[in-house]
């Protein structure tokens, strides 16, 4: 049991790497869709904030290495 707990208790990599991923790509997605509604035409560095937004998340996913 408590080879367990030493297990988990130590840092986890890549977290805040996804996390600043999820949030460039809620970023962008929001960006996009209000200047959409809002009659603007959509700007090319809100798809380059989606897709910084998923490399990200994809190394935080690399660098967490398997763990849940």
């Amino acid at each position: 049991m408590e080879n367990r707990g030493a297990r988990q208790a130590g840092p986890r990599k890549g977290v805040v790497t996804k996390l600043f991923g999820v949030i460039l790509i809620f970023l962008g997605v929001l960006d996009s869709m209000v200047s959409w509604r809002g009659g603007f035409a959509v700007s090319e560095i809100y798809a380059l904030m989606i897709v910084a937004g998923f490399a990200l998340y994809a190394v935080g996913a690399i660098r967490g290495g398997g763990r849940q």
